[in-house]
């Protein structure tokens, strides 16, 4: 992670004592925003743990959300080989473009991001409880019921696949994850966590 230390290394001189910035979410890789950081604007970002830009209009530093508290959270610093791009791995707090989408690229989403907007619905439905929701009725059916369409998707996907139907698997497999995500909300638990045990194991 980039520090105090190592700021003289980025090279300023290339756009006049700025340096392009990329916000980047640290979980799904979807790229969010981008703007200039100076020196100022960069020691500020380490500093407040906050997405901070210079703005060449207004001629000073702005944070990100300051006005709509759509922050977005820094988790990492990072450049590139040449030390002329700066990547911010970003927690954001809403959407981030001033549009209202949750990233100002319409198209940056990669396919696999999606789990992670799946997974905030199923967050936001717990917490709600609405009513009409399946999801929020899943989850005031408690956890026995939880446990129970788990295991009733687990049995339909090794049945389709048994069958060797592939639209049967895509199907039941869809419906497995899903409630999947359902029971590991249900005790806080984030995918993040699966992903990252994933990662330590290095399957080969």
């Amino acid at each position: 992670m980039l520090t105090y230390k190592n700021i003289k290394n980025l090279n300023w001189n290339k756009l006049k004592n700025m340096i392009p910035a990329i916000a980047q979410h640290y979980i799904s890789g979807e790229i969010l925003m981008f703007g200039y950081m100076n020196p100022e604007a960069y020691i500020s970002t380490i500093e407040k743990k906050l997405f901070t830009l210079y703005s060449r209009q207004k001629k000073k530093l702005w944070v990100k959300g300051e006005t709509s508290k759509n922050f977005l959270y820094v988790k990492k610093i990072t450049t590139d080989c040449d030390c002329d791009v700066i990547l911010v791995h970003v927690r954001p707090a809403g959407n981030t473009c001033h549009l209202n989408r949750f990233s100002c690229f319409e198209s940056s989403q990669p396919v696999y991001s999606f789990l992670l907007q799946l997974e905030n619905i199923i967050k936001l439905r717990k917490k709600e409880k609405l009513n009409k929701s399946y999801i929020s009725n899943l989850f005031a059916q408690g956890s026995s019921r939880i446990a129970q369409k788990v295991g009733e998707e687990a049995v339909e996907t090794v049945i389709a696949f048994l069958e060797k139907n592939s639209i049967n698997i895509i199907n039941e497999s869809s419906d497995l994850l899903f409630h999947l995500l359902i029971l590991l909300q249900s005790t806080n638990i984030n995918f993040e966590l699966i992903i990252n045990n994933l990662k330590n194991r290095m399957y080969k």
